[in-house]
């Protein structure tokens, strides 16, 4: 599925910029704020706690880069390789989602990687050519080593000609951003990975 929301420009994407949680909107001298103010607010603060929830667990960088080495990894294949490197490391989990970069392409990817216990190994990390302090993941799916190869090779009998990865859950999907696939997990996700790049990209599309 690549880059979510290919047609839309970045400047379509900040128009949407949400208010700072942290402005005092109500206080001691204000007026008590209408129903809109009241749901901006509320949307800000429900982003806020969806970040924070989604993004709990820390890049191993090292062994990112040590992983995309042995599987030989790809640059713009995020699924495949996170695939390969979950059959290459015992206990690990493939991991289906968002990521948010500062900087371009100032939207969220959908993307993969894996998780082992509390770390996330991104096996397409040396392709991004970013600091791992400009990422943030936001996982929508997680799916064990036996559960995805079961889904893969189901995915293959029924139709060989196309690509098994992504993977999504059971139909009917709900549809979201622009053609999007993929149901509330995936847009809770969404959400969070798109106010991540409006944060952290506000300064640079400001000065542009």
């Amino acid at each position: 599925m690549g880059v979510w929301g290919d047609k839309a420009d970045k400047g379509e994407l900040f128009n949407k910029s949400l208010p700072d949680p942290r402005s005092p909107i109500l206080n001691s001298r204000s007026p008590i704020p209408n129903n809109q103010q009241l749901n901006l607010m509320l949307g800000s603060f429900c982003y806020c706690c969806e970040s924070s929830l989604l993004m709990n667990k820390l890049l191993d960088e090292a062994l990112s880069v040590d992983i995309a080495a042995r599987i030989k990894s790809k640059a713009k294949k995020p699924f495949d390789n996170a695939y390969k490197a979950a059959l290459a490391t015992e206990g690990s989990v493939y991991v289906q989602g968002f990521l948010a970069t500062k900087g371009k392409p100032y939207q969220p990817m959908e993307y993969a990687w894996i998780e082992l216990s509390d770390r996330i190994i991104d096996p397409t990390l040396p392709h991004l050519h970013k600091n791992v302090e400009e990422l943030w993941y936001f996982p929508a799916q997680s799916l064990t080593v036996k559960k995805l190869k079961a889904i893969l090779e189901e995915s293959q009998e029924d139709y060989p000609e196309d690509d098994p990865l992504p993977v999504y859950g059971d139909a009917p999907y709900e549809y979201y951003g622009d053609v999007m696939l993929g149901g509330k997990e995936y847009l809770q996700a969404f959400k969070a990975a798109e106010a991540k790049c409006i944060e952290v990209n506000k300064s640079i599309v400001e000065n542009n």
